[in-house]
């Protein structure tokens, strides 16, 4: 355990992991003498969704993964700053922009939403285009705006607001804000755990609240 650093490691009897023992306690004894039974609360199965993990991370420091009724593996906090973690969040967070760009485009047909917009942004959505227009990538205008004008849209309309669960202009905007800083630190490989815990977690289950509102809506 020191030579891999492990903190916990499990434990078997008769060839099935039936506990586990901290290395904090291997100080005298046997393994036996200090084995540990697995809290129920900490064994989740592998098919419990990832924002279940994270919320259940804030309250213990890891939790066990049960594959066909014997614990398998273990997920700490450290874990979440893996690929894999990152990935979701930012996949969670990219399909919040996709949808409200469908619900803008429902609100706003033929662009008409330049007029919430300022004249600076709607320049740099124009300028992402005319990128886009000379690598042959291009799609449309509103296909150039970024989190902050979709969010500035939301902010500004009250369906929108009251489609998505906001009850008021700075409560949409606040919110928006948090997920689109995530979304930055994120898409700059930023450190997203460290000393930031039970925040994460509120904000991994605020994205997919506001994900499945969207997804919901016409």
């Amino acid at each position: 355990m020191e030579e891999r650093d492990f903190d916990v490691v499990g434990v078997r009897r008769q060839g099935v992991i039936s506990g586990y023992v901290a290395r904090e306690d291997l100080v005298s004894g046997t393994l036996d003498d200090h084995a540990r039974i697995f809290d129920v609360a900490d064994l989740l199965g592998e098919a419990t969704p990832l924002v279940t993990v994270v919320g259940r991370l804030v309250q213990t420091p890891r939790v066990w993964v049960s594959i066909m009724g014997e614990a398998s593996g273990i997920i700490t906090k450290g874990d979440l700053q893996k690929s894999p973690v990152r990935m979701w969040l930012f996949a969670v967070i990219s399909l919040l922009e996709m949808q409200l760009l469908r619900l803008i485009r429902g609100r706003f047909p033929e662009e008409s939403w330049t007029a919430m917009l300022s004249p600076s942004r709607v320049q740099k959505a124009r300028e992402i285009l005319q990128d886009r227009c000379r690598r042959n990538e291009a799609i449309d205008l509103t296909d150039c705006l970024q989190f902050s004008d979709k969010r500035t849209m939301v902010v500004k309309t009250e369906d929108l607001r009251r489609v998505l669960g906001f009850d008021s202009q700075s409560e949409a905007d606040e919110q928006l804000e948090e997920l689109q800083h995530l979304r930055n630190e994120l898409s700059h490989a930023q450190d997203v755990v460290s000393g930031r815990w039970p925040e994460l977690a509120r904000l991994a289950n605020l994205a997919e609240r506001i994900l499945e509102r969207c997804e919901a809506a016409g």
